[in-house]
């Protein structure tokens, strides 16, 4: 090591202080790549309307666009450790830049809706590949001093860029057509992907293990299933036995994914040992009930607004911009006061804020001022910022070295599912309330109204629970 290094020096370069160049370079490209690919997720949810109108399609049909992105990433994430063990870290971040890039272009050229579907397909295999290489670079090559700033940064990526794709979307589409929504994000991934080509220097030693077929195949139907069947609560409540059907079949294709598993140990596809370190789970519990309030927040709220309170999609999406902006501007500070203080503060006051605000937005009808709404989503916001880097890097920092590719697997995997409970169980209770309520005689906008109160209402339940959890969590060994 030369000179410069000693810690003793009046300039210190980065390897004095714990993250030499080269890592900062790959963990910017990994992070704005990431970025883009998270922030292109929920996009699309606004430009529904008009992707529906072009191709002359009905809404259940146009939902696949969010759904089979949501079903790929479900069917890929489980693969992800074994990808990367078995290939480069630049292999891999070439091949996720140039699938995502592939359907990118192809979405904004699509002339029917089979081929934008097939192109949302791409782009979500892309991003199921770049956050557990992400997540897993970032584990490896940053000391554990220093690895609450480096995922701060991580949880701008998984909060704030789903969190503000609707307001991009909504500014794009006040200038443009939907195609220019996929147009922007062209650009952006072909300059980190080349970045990343040319830069990006491998952490790992791949291993020839090989890939198990059978474990992939039960994986998907599993996974897959699950994600389907959570997606579709709405449709078993009212009696939909197909979707029941699919639930059923990826909880039993499940039980045989985890016993095959634990069966094939060190050639697992999937290692969950992970899961048997409470340092692990603990965490991870709180986080999938975050992921879960987060996503049923941020498709429930525009549809309370723009229902209930008769607000254009442009506002709807602004409304969500002022919090989605503050997180991310804090994470990377709460990195650094995990590093000196650790997990249990933040973690705790951040859901004790979430718990305040949802309960908060469970008292809106159909009167309810934009700006309390603007208010109480800044206070939502901020705790999810004082939560995802804390969670993460505990998690994480408490699983082995070896294992810290299956172990963002297994995170980013169940996340997906979380997702998909969340929105499913909020968009269900604010449909079965606003229902009833109309037959009951109310109005179109009271009858939303309570239906969304009744939603948040119970997500802020679920998020009393993860507040109790959070209570155990506390700075790993490791």
């Amino acid at each position: 090591m030369s000179s410069s290094s000693n810690p003793t020096s009046s300039n210190p370069t980065p390897e004095s202080v714990g993250i030499p160049r080269n890592v900062v370079i790959i963990l910017a490209v990994l992070v704005f790549t990431a970025f883009v690919m998270m922030l292109n997720e929920t996009t699309l949810a606004v430009a529904l309307p008009s992707i529906m109108a072009d191709f002359d399609i009905e809404a259940n049909t146009a939902q696949w666009l969010l759904t089979g992105f949501m079903l790929t990433m479900a069917v890929v994430l489980p693969a992800t450790g074994w990808m990367l063990e078995r290939f480069t870290t630049r292999s891999v971040f070439i091949f996720a830049t140039v699938i995502f890039l592939i359907g990118t272009v192809t979405a904004a050229l699509a002339p029917t809706f089979a081929i934008m579907l097939a192109a949302r397909v791409a782009q979500a295999i892309g991003t199921a590949v770049i956050m557990p290489l992400l997540m897993t670079v970032a584990m490896t090559v940053v000391p554990p001093e220093r690895r609450g700033a480096v995922m701060g940064l991580i949880a701008v990526v998984m909060a704030v860029g789903p969190a503000l794709g609707p307001s991009v979307a909504g500014l794009v589409l006040n200038f443009s057509s939907w195609h220019a929504i996929f147009w922007v994000m062209v650009p952006l991934v072909f300059v980190a992907a080349l970045i990343g080509a040319l830069r990006l220097t491998n952490i790992n030693e791949p291993k020839k293990t090989p890939l198990d077929v059978i474990s992939f195949l039960i994986s998907a139907v599993a996974f897959g299933g699950l994600v389907y069947g959570l997606s579709s609560i709405g449709d078993i409540l009212e009696g939909g036995k197909n979707a029941l059907i699919v639930l059923a079949v990826g909880i039993i294709a499940l039980v045989a994914f985890v016993w095959r598993q634990n069966s094939l140990e060190d050639k697992a596809l999937l290692d969950l040992r992970p899961l048997a370190i409470r340092e692990y789970t603990v965490p991870l519990i709180v986080l999938l009930t975050l992921f879960g309030a987060l996503l049923g927040v941020m498709n429930t709220l525009p549809l309370y607004l723009q229902g209930s309170l008769m607000v254009t999609a442009l506002v709807a999406g602004l409304v969500l911009l002022p919090g989605g902006l503050l997180e991310g501007v804090l994470s990377p500070f709460v990195g650094r006061i995990y590093d000196r203080h650790g997990p249990r503060g933040l973690v705790i006051g951040g859901m004790s804020l979430v718990v305040i605000s949802l309960f908060a937005l469970s008292t809106v009808d159909e009167f309810a001022n934009v700006w309390f709404i603007i208010g109480v989503h800044i206070v939502f916001s901020i705790g999810l910022a004082l939560l995802f880097t804390p969670l993460m890097t505990v998690a994480l920092a408490s699983v082995p070295d070896n294992l810290y590719g299956h172990g963002s697997a297994i995170l980013n995997t169940l996340q997906q599912l979380a997702g998909a409970a969340g929105t499913a169980v909020m968009i269900a209770v604010y449909s079965t309330v606003s229902k009833n309520m109309l037959i009951d005689g109310a109005t179109q906008q009271t009858a939303l109204a309570n239906g969304a109160n009744s939603a948040f209402f119970a997500s802020a339940c679920l998020a009393v629970f993860a507040l109790i959890v959070s209570f155990f969590i506390k700075r790993p060994a490791r």
